[in-house]
């Protein structure tokens, strides 16, 4: 009998516990550190739950998943060699690579704060996203900038 074997991106990931949501439980994947997985999760569910405290019209997940939708970019540019010269081409950019994308801006928006534990952080930059403001949305928009700054060298694409 043969096993059938599995890389990482084919294993299956389960939902979280709390809210049964498979994005909550990427993003808690994403905010390990050192492997320290409980660590992480009880910090995103303490965020989610001051995030709960402080805005009474949505659910904690929504806002969660709106935050999200807010900072992903939609193109980033991409340095291409042409000719001697390296040009800074637009591209747009996958759904995956979307959602690492936030997951990335948002835990190094969080990470860059010092003080308070991470779990205020992290419950404020959400909130901020959420309204479309905050460290991670700034980051997109001069992702967005910046593409838009260089459409004339989009012939390059590959």
């Amino acid at each position: 009998m043969a096993y059938k074997r599995f890389t990482k991106s084919q294993e299956q990931l389960k939902p979280d516990v709390r809210y049964g949501s498979l994005l909550v439980s990427k993003f808690i994947n994403a905010m390990m550190l050192d492997g320290k997985k409980s660590t992480a999760t009880r910090m995103v569910y303490d965020a989610l739950d001051i995030i709960g405290k402080r805005v009474k019209d949505a659910p904690p997940l929504e806002v969660f998943e709106t935050a999200i939708n807010n900072i992903k970019p939609n193109i980033e540019v991409r340095s291409k060699r042409v000719g001697g010269s390296n040009y800074q081409v637009p591209i747009p950019v996958n759904r995956k690579r979307q959602q690492s994308l936030a997951f990335r801006w948002v835990r190094d928006a969080v990470r860059a704060k010092k003080g308070k534990a991470t779990c205020h952080f992290l419950a404020q930059e959400i909130i901020d996203a959420f309204k479309g403001e905050g460290t991670a949305v700034t980051t997109r928009e001069n992702v967005h900038r910046m593409a838009e700054a260089n459409k004339a060298f989009a012939h390059f694409a590959w």
